[in-house]
């Protein structure tokens, strides 16, 4: 099935189906992973032994996998490379700063990307909402960690204990009105990079009367859907890649 699949999107695409299986070789290694088996490789990647084994011999001739003296696969110095090389020219607001202008655009509210600062959250990004009556929070403001939507992600994913938290981590957003300010309605999604790692959160505030359930379940989809995108472009998975590759564990 993952393979009909991964052919099917390489030719709607455009793309080369044999390219496409050698990325996903190498994709299906995780930060936990130290080195795989090739019968592991194989059922993470849905092809079979034989077909997977060709994509490691010529991977490992371009130095990017390292066959072990155990006949098991480890990922090869050329990634180390091009991992600095990536770095080198990583700039995180060439994504977080589009990623808000598109969710001001379809909420119609104003977006804030929010990262942790010991004891409290920090507003690193902002985008003002295009009604002329908004939430306006500036950029290097620093707000409490535990009032409001923003603060509440950021605690539940770097491992606060509690109920509300665990339920934030289940559902991996949360929504308030009134909590930090009376006057305010938020709603925060979080963003991962490569491991998992909590990068921020992206969210969408304004005033309560504009934040009732109906509401903050129709913007919870573009919020959803875009910090999804920005985690898998900073090398993280979403809350679906994590729920595929639990399945298949």
């Amino acid at each position: 099935m993952a393979r009909q699949a991964l052919d099917i999107e390489a030719r709607e695409e455009g793309g080369v189906i044999a390219v496409e299986r050698a990325l996903a070789v190498l994709d299906a290694f995780t930060a936990d992973d130290r080195s795989l088996s090739l019968a592991e490789l194989a059922r993470r990647v849905g092809l079979s032994k034989p077909t997977v084994l060709r994509f490691t011999k010529s991977l490992a001739r371009g130095g990017y996998l390292v066959r072990n003296n155990d006949a098991t696969w480890r990922l090869g110095p050329k990634l180390a490379r091009l991992g600095m090389l990536y770095q080198a020219g990583f700039r995180i607001e060439d994504y977080v700063q589009p990623a808000l202008r598109r969710l001001a655009q379809e909420t119609g509210e104003s977006a804030a990307f929010y990262v942790r600062e010991g004891d409290m959250r920090l507003c690193l990004f902002r985008v003002d909402s295009p009604q002329s009556i908004g939430h306006h929070a500036r950029t290097g403001d620093l707000l409490p960690l535990a009032r409001g939507a923003p603060g509440r992600v950021l605690l539940a994913f770097s491992g606060e204990p509690g109920e509300v938290y665990d339920k934030i981590r289940r559902e991996s957003f949360y929504a308030t009105s009134g909590e930090r300010d009376p006057q305010v309605g938020s709603l925060a999604y979080p963003v991962f990079r490569f491991g998992q790692q909590l990068v921020g959160v992206l969210a969408v505030t304004g005033p309560t009367a504009r934040f009732d359930e109906a509401t903050v379940a129709q913007h919870l989809k573009p919020l959803r859907s875009i910090a999804n995108e920005l985690t898998r472009q900073l090398g993280g998975k979403t809350e679906d890649q994590n729920s595929t590759r639990r399945m298949a564990v």
